[in-house]
Parts: structure tokens; sequence; C-alpha cells
């Protein structure tokens, strides 16, 4: 199976991932080095789940929960 992963390679030549990939052993792999800086993306998952766990974050049990992290007032 060929699969097409997004990755980013830094000035060192160190190939970064942008997503977990598993294999069942170790694969021979091409490496195409586009003419571009890497797009600086949110991930459209948090986008997506950013209003459900916003009602969560705003409850009062939250804050209390959260509360030992907080400074003084």
């Amino acid at each position: 199976m060929i699969q097409t992963v997004e990755a980013v390679i830094d000035q060192n030549g160190n190939v970064h991932l942008l997503e977990s990939v598993k294999l069942p052993a170790s694969r021979r792999a091409l490496v195409t080095i586009l003419d571009e800086e890497p797009a600086v993306s949110v991930s459209e998952t948090a986008l997506l789940s950013e209003q459900a766990l916003a009602e969560d974050w705003m409850r009062p049990e939250e804050d209390e929960a959260w509360s030992h992290l907080q400074p003084e007032r």
C-alpha cells in the first residue's frame, strides 16, 4: 500500500512527519522537497471541537479543579 504523509524537513535535513504512521515493519520512502515554506495551520479537529470543549471549560467545576494552578488574587 502506498501512503502519502505530509512532513517538514528542517535546515539540518531532519524529517518530521505531521501525523503518526503505523507500519507492520520498516518500509522504504521517497521524499519530495517542495520549494515553499511549511504552512502554519491549526488542526481541523481542534477547530471543530473548540465549541464543545468551551462549554466544559466554562463550568465552575473546572475552575475549582484547576484553581491550585492560579495565582492568588
